[in-house]
């Protein structure tokens, strides 16, 4: 009796919760339409998957039904718990993924739309009035209201599946935003600050600060000839230029202020005449013949 009022009470205070959903029902099928596919036809499959991620993968953390209903805690969870979750996907299904988006709720303090309450609503009335027809057609047994519960069935089982792999798609796009699939992460620590004293100079610099030239006192130097307005440049350059900083140009080579050429530099220019005759003693030249 306590763990019910305990479970209403939980139900009253999700409707005061802040946050919602990354995406609402009517657009889970445009923002992951490949997972939309996956939890429609296999279901079972997709709320195995989604209840792990939602525990973080530790199954130890695992109850029935999310601890939602009378049963749950008492199913022998502790001993086999991915046992004790393939058959409530398989057995209670509906009951699954109602429990994850209740877990996902507690967790990041999710309220549902209007909108969401209102597809989820309609769904439920759809699927007891179908039950009802099916419980009336029995009893009379009338074939055309037997007939007519059946269509009705029918069109409650697809308005189910279709809402739950919507439910499903919506769980997994949230639990992307919550382990940081896309974004940032909700529970990143912010880069170190430091406070500025007193003392310390501005940041960014006076010269760098908006509305400042970009050129200091003492800039561009001197040397420098002031830039010309217009292009293109002036020619004749104008009065003044180039600048006294530099030298003028060198007239003639090698230039005044460079050092003599070392000396015997250039050679001297090769003798027209003959060289002289060695010495006699040398034996064998001159040839005969070559001077007389």
């Amino acid at each position: 009796m306590a763990k019910g009022k305990e479970q209403v009470h939980k139900m009253k205070h999700r409707k005061s919760y802040r946050n919602v959903w990354h995406t609402d029902l009517m657009n889970t099928m445009s923002a992951n339409p490949s997972y939309c596919c996956f939890a429609l036809f296999c279901g079972p499959c997709a709320s195995y998957t989604l209840r792990k991620r939602a525990l973080y993968g530790d199954m130890s953390r695992y109850t029935c039904c999310g601890g939602y209903m009378p049963c749950s805690g008492k199913c022998g969870e502790r001993k086999c718990p991915q046992f004790c979750l393939c058959t409530e996907v398989l057995l209670c299904f509906g009951n699954s993924v109602a429990s994850t988006r209740f877990m996902l709720q507690d967790e990041l303090n999710i309220q549902t739309t209007k909108c969401d309450n209102c597809i989820i609503g309609c769904m439920i009335c759809l699927q007891h009035v179908a039950c009802i027809f099916s419980i009336i057609a029995c009893i009379l047994g009338s074939d055309e209201l037997n007939e007519a519960s059946q269509i009705l069935n029918c069109l409650a089982d697809m308005v189910f599946c279709s809402v739950c792999s919507c439910m499903q798609t919506q769980h997994k796009v949230e639990m992307d935003k919550r382990d940081g699939k896309f974004g940032m992460l909700p529970m990143d620590v912010p880069p170190v600050q430091q406070m500025s004293r007193i003392d310390q100079p501005a940041y960014p610099p006076p010269h760098l600060q908006y509305g400042q030239p970009p050129y200091v006192q003492g800039y561009p130097p001197a040397a420098y000839p002031p830039q010309y307005q217009g292009y293109p440049p002036m020619y004749p350059p104008p009065q003044g230029y180039p600048p006294a900083a530099y030298p003028p140009p060198y007239q003639g080579y090698p230039p005044a202020g460079y050092p003599p050429p070392h000396q015997g530099y250039p050679p001297a220019p090769y003798p027209s005449q003959p060289p002289p005759p060695p010495p006699p003693h040398v034996q064998g030249y001159p040839p005969p013949g070559q001077y007389k």
